[in-house]
């Protein structure tokens, strides 16, 4: 195996979206990450900063992953389709 070199570092910035809820977001919509890749943080541990969520959006077409280390969360798109994803 070689050694990589980081080719740079980006640092996320705070950020809310849904209903307020509270992120940190990576993102480059100027075209620099191919393909399109936007990564959001969320980590808190006040329960409010979650409540009110996301209401109902499209995806387009885009893929999402959704990683829970820790609690659990519920996703529904604007079609109605829902799942629930537990830690790990």
């Amino acid at each position: 195996m070689s050694a990589r070199t980081i080719e740079r570092l980006v640092t996320s910035h705070p950020s809310q979206d849904g209903d307020g809820v509270k992120i940190s977001r990576i993102h480059d919509f100027g075209g620099g990450l191919d393909p399109f890749l936007m990564l959001d943080e969320l980590g808190s541990d006040q329960p409010d900063d979650y409540i009110g969520g996301f209401p109902p959006h499209p995806h387009r077409g885009i893929e999402t992953l959704t990683y829970v280390i820790h609690g659990g969360l519920t996703h529904e798109d604007h079609l109605g389709h829902r799942s629930t994803i537990g830690a790990g």
